[in-house]
């Protein structure tokens, strides 16, 4: 290839034996030499192996344009931006060409007339694959001009041409991208009007500007994104245009918690000084991607609107802040992150969500303290004993010498920005509750028993066990029939709700 950037001109590349292939054919043999490699050309895609990939590589093995449809936040644009991998690594295109012209097969007529004029001493240059991208958002304000392109009276003048000359057109975004890849991201808030001016381009390949007809093989692979919801709500794709993109593919949330883990871990820009001073225990990480699964099902969250894997990403990020931030408040050089921590996150959550009816009524810290609360009631019972089955089962309850020494009018107030060491005494005043952690975690030493015995406390008042009230600065545990006295409110599942 680096022989191939010497050329310069098109006597030069047509004496190196260069063959040129359409956009759809280097996708489509690039690709085959990728399956067959055992190489995943989408790298940091995951979760897709099994359902969306597949459907990707048939499509582009069919040379289809593709309409990626799916909730925010399902990896749906990276998809597209990494199929230039799939390219050849440069491309030869004719010099000054608007539309990047492959040199042995010119489309325009000014581009066939400089070539008649320079025969093979016509230039050309050389286009990288990463050129090879353009993307879109479509706005209510995009125009057909800014797609597909129109006449431009100043070119007409100064070249002293008539508007039904070829050269008087100004191209748009389109034709500007022939042999790229083209994106348009959230296509049902098009116009439908301007939908409608990509039927040709799509099926015939020609394009009309202000009547006129311009008839120009363009090579370009389109790439559609949309929300199903948009169907109803915002706009719709006109039928017509969803009969000529040739393959819809649905994309989709991580189906379990491992996945979700790996793709907040890939995507999450955490400081090497934060994990150097910050510690995140596996349990941590699974509590931050539970919130996102709470939140999908939760009856205050709009599930239409879908909730982007960001949050997790954010809250990660969210969670080592609040742990730094509490190292440093402490003079402490090491820390692991804490459950508590968790109440850090709530900003991270409440840009991430779009409430119903019910939700707005609550108020969004409100709701992202629910789905905390719930996270760790769901997480709870994969390091304990169920609490409702012991209940149900009327076995011996396990939690019973904790749960007294609540009773008994003693209470924890854990402070958001405990140091180490006043975190551990407080959870050591807790009678029971070390030797009933060790009993199911006879390997937790140090940090992570710490870590387990906070937990169980969570995990104990999202059972409405104890009782817990979260306020500004600290966190404070109680025997529960405090909260017959108090304006607390609970939800049907004992979680605490309304905290304040």
């Amino acid at each position: 290839m680096n022989e191939l950037l010497k050329i310069k001109t098109l006597g030069e590349l047509k004496a190196s034996g260069y063959k040129s292939r359409s956009i759809g054919s280097e996708l489509r043999e690039n690709l085959i030499v990728a399956i067959r490699e055992k190489r995943n050309p989408f790298p940091g895609v995951l979760g897709y192996e099994k359902t969306v990939m597949p459907d990707i590589q048939r499509a582009i093995l069919s040379g289809h344009n593709i309409n990626l449809l799916g909730l925010r936040g399902q990896a749906k644009t990276r998809i597209a931006r990494q199929m230039t991998a799939l390219l050849d690594e440069y491309i030869p295109v004719l010099k000054g060409s608007e539309i990047n012209e492959d040199p042995l097969n010119p489309i325009t007529n000014s581009a066939k007339e400089q070539i008649s004029i320079h025969g093979d001493q016509t230039e050309i240059s050389w286009m990288h694959r990463d050129d090879r991208f353009v993307e879109k958002l479509a706005t209510p304000d995009v125009t057909v001009a800014d797609l597909i392109g129109d006449i431009d009276p100043i070119k007409a003048a100064n070249l002293k041409i008539s508007y039904s000359d070829e050269r008087a057109i100004h191209f748009g975004l389109i034709p500007r991208s022939n042999r790229c890849i083209f994106v348009i991201n959230e296509l049902p808030d098009l116009q439908a009007r301007i939908q409608v001016a990509l039927f040709n381009i799509l099926q015939e390949g020609d394009i009309q500007i202000r009547g006129f007809r311009l008839r120009l093989a363009l090579d370009i692979r389109f790439v559609f994104t949309a929300n199903p919801e948009d169907y109803t709500n915002r706009g719709s794709i006109v039928t017509p245009l969803k009969d000529r993109i040739q393959s819809q593919i649905v994309t989709h949330y991580p189906k379990n918690l491992r996945i979700a883990k790996t793709i907040t871990s890939q995507e999450a820009r955490l400081p090497k000084a934060q994990t150097d001073l910050v510690e995140i225990p596996e349990l941590l990480r699974d509590l931050v991607e539970q919130i996102g699964f709470e939140a999908r099902s939760s009856d205050f969250v709009d599930e239409k609107s879908g909730v982007s894997a960001r949050l997790s990403i954010s809250a990660l990020e969210n969670l080592v802040s609040t742990a730094e931030r509490r190292a440093l408040i402490n003079n402490e050089t090491s820390t692991t992150a804490r459950v508590s921590d968790l109440w850090g996150t709530i900003p991270a959550i409440n840009g991430k969500i779009e409430l119903v009816y019910e939700g707005e009524q609550e108020g969004p810290v409100n709701v992202a303290r629910f789905l905390i609360s719930k996270a760790i009631r769901t997480q709870f019972v994969n390091f304990f004993p169920d609490p409702e089955r012991i209940k149900r089962a009327k076995e011996k309850n396990p939690y019973e010498q904790v749960i007294q020494w609540f009773n008994q009018n003693n209470e924890v107030d854990l402070l958001l920005d405990e140091s180490n060491a006043g975190w551990r005494e407080k959870l050591l005043l807790v009678d029971g509750l070390e030797a009933m952690v060790k009993q199911y975690h006879k390997e937790a030493k140090n940090d992570q028993l710490w870590l387990l015995m906070e937990f169980a406390l969570y995990g104990l008042a999202s059972y409405s066990m104890i009782n817990r009230m979260a306020l500004d600065s600290n966190v404070l545990f109680k025997d529960l029939m405090s909260s017959v006295f108090s304006e607390e409110d609970f939800d049907e599942e004992g979680d605490d709700f309304n905290m304040n």
